[in-house]
């Protein structure tokens, strides 16, 4: 279990680079969705193929997965439209929203009961979310864009759970990410057919901090939030990763001095995050305390 948490927050300190590199990178955030998955499918391909693995997966198999990554491939391409239509700080934010999501469609989709303090948690970070945006008004539709990508996030990760139980996280990871090179190429396509101003070839920079992305940020990030979840839950999971928007903004006052433009409700809102993240792993730590029947 120790491992568990480990693996986890090593991907949320990852996941905290991310929004940096969707700022960084100066691309359209489908362009952007599309060379960080071409290049990560290609990473973990060589590492598959170098593992000498045998596979087993029928075409039922691998739709399934691929399911999965249809998903994950939208959720990128709100989450970065967001942070390009307003900043890394109201980007990473809305991402907060997924523990919210999961706490409703967790229960719905598994056919359980809802759990009350992970609803009263979520509205803690609910809460600490609307402080935050408090403060400005102007980026509405980066708003709606991250709060549209926080959904996807959330059933994604839930969807996940289902997988998990049944195929090799790494086989996950490379399905999931081919199929969202797929179809981000596809919509690039239809994109520049729409648009023929559409800058689609990075430039030496953007080549640089694509490769970098794709290594660490997108293969390595999500073997261990995949590793992680096989011993922990969806609500965890997305919970903890509420820890990436405080990296990610903390980063985001050192490259970008973002800092200029918030104000003390956004740290007052932050801290309403962090107590609700806190909380829930003081809640887990108990649990695991307790002896066995």
């Amino acid at each position: 279990m120790k491992r568990a948490y480990l693996y986890l927050h090593l991907a949320v300190l990852l996941a905290g680079f991310t929004g940096i590199f969707g700022k960084l990178i100066d691309l359209n955030q489908i362009v952007l969705v599309f060379y960080r998955t071409l290049l990560a499918s290609g990473i973990l391909g060589l590492i598959l193929l170098f593992s000498k693995k045998k596979y087993n997966y029928t075409i039922k198999n691998m739709l399934h997965i691929a399911a999965t990554g249809l998903v994950i491939t939208l959720h990128w391409i709100f989450f970065y439209g967001s942070i390009k239509a307003s900043n890394v700080s109201i980007g990473v934010v809305c991402f907060c929203l997924t523990g919210f999501f999961t706490s409703i469609l967790s229960p719905l989709i598994g056919k359980r009961k809802f759990d009350k303090s992970e609803l009263w948690l979520s509205l803690l970070v609910l809460l600490g979310i609307v402080l935050i945006f408090s403060f400005d008004t102007t980026y509405r539709y980066g708003i709606v864009l991250g709060i549209a990508g926080a959904f996807l996030a959330s059933l994604f990760t839930i969807l996940n759970e289902q997988l998990l139980v049944k195929y090799d996280v790494w086989d996950i990871n490379f399905y999931q990410i081919l199929t969202a090179a797929i179809f981000s190429g596809i919509l690039v396509l239809g994109y520049k057919i729409i648009d023929p101003n559409l800058i689609v070839v990075p430039s030496k920079g953007d080549w640089l901090n694509l490769i970098v992305f794709a290594l660490f940020c997108t293969v390595l990030m999500y073997a261990l939030m995949l590793m992680a979840q096989r011993k922990l839950s969806a609500f965890t999971v997305n919970l903890s990763f509420n820890l990436e928007p405080i990296y990610s903004i903390l980063l985001a006052i050192f490259f970008f001095h973002e800092n200029k433009t918030l104000k003390p409700s956004f740290y007052i809102g932050c801290g309403l995050i962090l107590l609700s993240i806190t909380i829930q792993m003081w809640r887990l730590g108990r649990k695991s305390l307790k002896p066995k029947a």
